[in-house]
């Protein structure tokens, strides 16, 4: 039996960056999303190392590109899409230190936001 659905909020300027995706890579993460707000972890969904308990990134590889969405479940009672970005790295899979360094911040301020 599924939890009860979770809403799903954006930091704004992950939103911005996640509408610059392809449209059917959007959908793909959407329902990735859905299903964190139903209390299931897709499988394009992976804990995301460093980060403490309850961030996850989803991460798409489409076509030649690679998509990644930083979202927490245990920051609210909601899911927060933290990050959106499009993967540049040429360093192997690893997420590249700016990227860790922003969605860091963001989590940060986010929670003194909800206090």
């Amino acid at each position: 039996m599924l939890e009860t659905e979770r809403d799903i909020e954006w930091i704004t300027a992950a939103l911005k960056d996640f509408k610059k995706f392809p449209e059917s890579a959007q959908r793909k993460i959407l329902v990735a999303l859905t299903d964190a707000a139903q209390g299931v972890t897709s499988d394009i969904a992976k804990p995301m190392k460093g980060m403490g308990p309850g961030v996850f990134e989803v991460a798409l590889k489409y076509k030649t590109d690679a998509y990644r969405t930083v979202y927490a479940v245990q920051i609210d009672e909601k899911i927060w899409v933290i990050h959106a970005f499009k993967k540049k790295s040429k360093k192997g899979i690893k997420t590249p230190k700016q990227e860790i360094d922003l969605i860091k911040k963001r989590i940060k301020l986010l929670k003194e936001m909800l206090k």
